[in-house]
C-alpha cells in the first residue's frame, strides 16, 4: 500500500508541477502578442488488477492527457477575414490620400483659371507687350502646374508599386515559414508544450499573412495547414511542407496583376488589394489629367491656326505634347500669341482671333473637367475613408472577441497558481506519510 501510495503521490506531483509550468508560462505571456492561453488536462491512471483479478481497477494517480489551447478556429477565422478587409480598406485610403494631394497641389485649377483671366485682359489691348507676357506667363504656369500633377502621380505610383511589391516578398517570405512550421507539426508530439509553441506561430503567420491578401485556409488534423490566395478558387500557396512563390507584374497603366506560377490570383483582401485598387483608380486620374492637358494643347493650337501673331505672320502652336508630362509652351515671345484674325496687318489691334481662342476654351471647359476631377478624388477618398472606418470597427470587435476568448486572464491564473501549488504540497505531503507508513512496517519484529 505504502509504495503505491508512494507512486500515486508521486504521478500527482508531477501533475501539479506540469501545471504550475503551464500557469507560469501564460502570466509571462500575457501580453504577448499571438499567445493563446493552455490549460493542463489532467486524466486519471487507471491499472487493472493482479492475477485471477482482471475486472478489478485500481487508481494509480493522475497524469497529463493533453496541453488544451483555448484557441476558437471560428473566432481565429473571423479575425482573419475581418483584418483581411480593414487592411485592404486602409491600403486603399492610405494610396488614394497620396493621388489626392498629388493632384490638388498642383493648383492647376487656379493655373487654368488664371490663363483664362490673363486672356479676357489681353482683348481689351491686345498689342500691349505686358499684357502679352502676362498672358505668355500664365500659359507657362499652366503647364507647370500640369508637368507637376504629372511628376506627383508618377511619384505616388512608384509608391505603391514599390509597397506592392514589398507586399508580395512579405507573402512568400510568410509562405516559406508556415511551409516550416508544417514539417515541424507533423513531426511534433502531442500534448507538448513545444507543439503548442508551434500551433501558436502557425495562427501568428496566417494572422500577418491575411494582411498582405484573403487567405482560404484547410486545417488537416496534425495541425497542418493549408493555404490558397484570392478565395477557394484561388491557387494553393502552402501545401503541406511546400510553399509556392506569389509574383507580381505592372500593367502598360501601371495596376498590378499577381500570379502563382501560371495560375493568376484575384485578390479581394489585404493590403496588396487595396494597394491595386488605389493604383487602379491613379491611373484613371491619371487619364482623365492627360485627357484635359490634350484638350488644352489642341484648343490653343488650333485657335492659334487661324489668326496671325503681332508681326501678321500665321499663328504657330503655342503648346506641345499630348499628356499633362510631356505638354510644354513651344515659345518665350509674347508677340507670337495670335490675337488678330488671319489676313490681318501687322500690329493689328482686332482682337477677333483672340476672341475665338477665349470661346473655343471656355467651350472645351478644361477648369470644368478639373474641378469635376478634383471632385472625383475627392468624392472617392471621403467615401473610402468611411468604409475604412467601418471595417476597421469590425475588425477590432473580432479582434476583442478572440482575446476574450483566447487570451490570458490574470485573475484566473493566480486561482491556478495557488490550487496547483496545492496539490503539489499535499502531494508531498502524502509521499511524506507513505514513507513514514513504510518505515513503520519496517521496524515491526
Amino acid at each position: 500500500m505504502a509504495s503505491d501510495l508512494l507512486s500515486i503521490a508521486r504521478s500527482g506531483a508531477q501533475a501539479a508541477r506540469i501545471a504550475l509550468d503551464i500557469t507560469g508560462q501564460n502570466i509571462a505571456n500575457a501580453s504577448t502578442e499571438g499567445y493563446v492561453r493552455r490549460t493542463a488536462n489532467l486524466a486519471e491512471v487507471a491499472a487493472s488488477g493482479g492475477a485471477l483479478q482482471s475486472g478489478d481497477v485500481s487508481l494509480s494517480g493522475v497524469r497529463l492527457a493533453s496541453v488544451v489551447r483555448n484557441a476558437d478556429p471560428f473566432r481565429q477565422s473571423e479575425v482573419r477575414r475581418t483584418g483581411s478587409d480593414a487592411a485592404r480598406a486602409q491600403a486603399e485610403v492610405d494610396g488614394l490620400q497620396n493621388v489626392q494631394s498629388a493632384v490638388e497641389q498642383a493648383n492647376i485649377y487656379p493655373s487654368i483659371t488664371a490663363f483664362e483671366g490673363a486672356l479676357q485682359q489681353l482683348s481689351a489691348n491686345p498689342v500691349d507687350p505686358s499684357l502679352r507676357a502676362a498672358t505668355l506667363e500664365s500659359a507657362r504656369t499652366l503647364v507647370g502646374t500640369l508637368n507637376l500633377a504629372s511628376q506627383e502621380l508618377g511619384s505616388a505610383q512608384s509608391g505603391l508599386q514599390f509597397q506592392a511589391s514589398d507586399g508580395v516578398t512579405q507573402v512568400n517570405a510568410i509562405g516559406q515559414q508556415l511551409a516550416r512550421t508544417n514539417l515541424s507539426l507533423a513531426r511534433s508530439g502531442d500534448a507538448t508544450s513545444d507543439r503548442s509553441a508551434l500551433l501558436d506561430q502557425r495562427d501568428k503567420l496566417l494572422q500577418q499573412l491575411s494582411g498582405y491578401a484573403d487567405v482560404t485556409t484547410t486545417f488537416a488534423a496534425d495541425g497542418t495547414v493549408g493555404v490558397q490566395l484570392g478565395g477557394l478558387a484561388g491557387p494553393a500557396l502552402v501545401t503541406g511542407g511546400a510553399s509556392a512563390t506569389l509574383t507580381m507584374t505592372n500593367g502598360p497603366t501601371g495596376i498590378p496583376s499577381f500570379a502563382i506560377g501560371a495560375a493568376p490570383v484575384t485578390l479581394g483582401g489585404g493590403s496588396l488589394a487595396g494597394q491595386g485598387q488605389a493604383l487602379s483608380k491613379l491611373a484613371d486620374i491619371k487619364t482623365g489629367l492627360d485627357s484635359l492637358a490634350n484638350t488644352v494643347v489642341t484648343t490653343v493650337n488650333a485657335a492659334q491656326a487661324t489668326g496671325v501673331a503681332l508681326d501678321g505672320t500665321p499663328g504657330q502652336p503655342l503648346l506641345s505634347g499630348n499628356t499633362a508630362g510631356t505638354i510644354a509652351l513651344t515659345t518665350s515671345d509674347g508677340s507670337k500669341i495670335a490675337t488678330a484674325p488671319a489676313g490681318s496687318v501687322a500690329n493689328s489691334r482686332d482682337p477677333g482671333n483672340l476672341t475665338a481662342m477665349r470661346s473655343a476654351i471656355a467651350s472645351a471647359d478644361p477648369a470644368g473637367k478639373m474641378d469635376a476631377l478634383l471632385y472625383d478624388i475627392s468624392s472617392t477618398v471621403a467615401g473610402r475613408t468611411v468604409t475604412r472606418d467601418a471595417l476597421n470597427t469590425i475588425a477590432n470587435t473580432a479582434k476583442t472577441s478572440l482575446d476574450a476568448q483566447s487570451g490570458v486572464d490574470l485573475d484566473r491564473e493566480a486561482v491556478n497558481l495557488v490550487r496547483y501549488q496545492q496539490a503539489f504540497q499535499a502531494s508531498g505531503k502524502a509521499m511524506q506519510v507513505a514513507s513514514t507508513l513504510f518505515d513503520t512496517l519496517l521496524a515491526i519484529r
